[in-house]
């Protein structure tokens, strides 16, 4: 079989980075809905709209992971499959 390609990593800055970005804007959010001049009852309908949005975002950025990690095993296979064919053939095999 082919060498396996090398799993993708992303640096601890890079991480760093959306997980402050992530901080930021949730607080940033927060303390808007907060300051809101509005009735307690809006305030915590936007908050709880807030999370819903994240926990939706969340579940949709693993969905995709999942759907491509799951295309990039299928082709694995499929490959496998091609090389085996090919390093069974004897070309020089009288048929």
């Amino acid at each position: 079989m082919s060498d396996t390609p090398v799993k993708q990593q992303s640096t601890a800055a890079f991480y760093g980075q959306a997980v402050a970005s992530f901080a930021v804007a949730m607080a940033a959010t927060a303390i808007g809905i907060f300051n809101l001049d509005a009735d307690a009852w809006v305030r915590a309908f936007l908050g709880i709209a807030v999370l819903y949005l994240v926990t939706s975002s969340f579940t949709l950025a693993k969905i995709i992971r999942d759907r491509q990690e799951a295309g990039q095993i299928v082709s694995r296979v499929d490959q496998a499959r091609v090389e085996q064919l090919l390093a069974a053939h004897d070309p020089f095999q009288k048929l």
